[in-house]
């Protein structure tokens, strides 16, 4: 599902003045992820890995994989014209990444809305059963 940021600051990206970038974090593919992590450690200048200890901590990789959710909508973008970004903006990326690290871009998709069951739900297991019935 694309969704859009608004820029504080815009971007010029070929010739064009952008105030606003679609993206979609589920459009992130493997090779992806790992360019986002290895142009972390570029921009960093990190030798050793990650220093964060945790993908959850590494806000330099969410600010990428960020990038990627952009660039995967985007193709005409390319990652040098999005490392220009500045102020509120840089944050407003990081948090694509952070979210998609986290799962938080998964849940308005997998939450039923109408309050009732969907098909796909399994059915209580037996403990709760047990206590429903006693209650009964």
């Amino acid at each position: 599902m694309k969704n859009k940021i608004t820029l504080s600051n815009p971007l010029t990206i070929n010739n064009k003045k952008r105030t606003e970038l679609t993206y979609d974090a589920n459009e992130i593919t493997a090779q992806m992820f790992a360019e986002a992590d290895s142009r972390k450690l570029t921009a960093s200048g990190s030798k050793n890995g990650n220093a964060a200890g945790a993908a959850e901590l590494d806000y330099g990789l969410h600010l990428y994989l960020g990038f990627e959710a952009i660039i995967a909508v985007n193709p005409e973008i390319d990652m040098s014209d999005l490392e220009r970004v500045h102020g509120y903006d840089v944050m407003q990326i990081m948090r694509i990444g952070r979210d998609f690290i986290s799962g938080r871009s998964e849940e308005p998709s997998s939450q039923n809305s109408s309050g009732e069951q969907s098909e796909t739900t399994p059915e209580p297991s037996t403990p709760q059963s047990e206590t429903s019935e006693s209650e009964g």
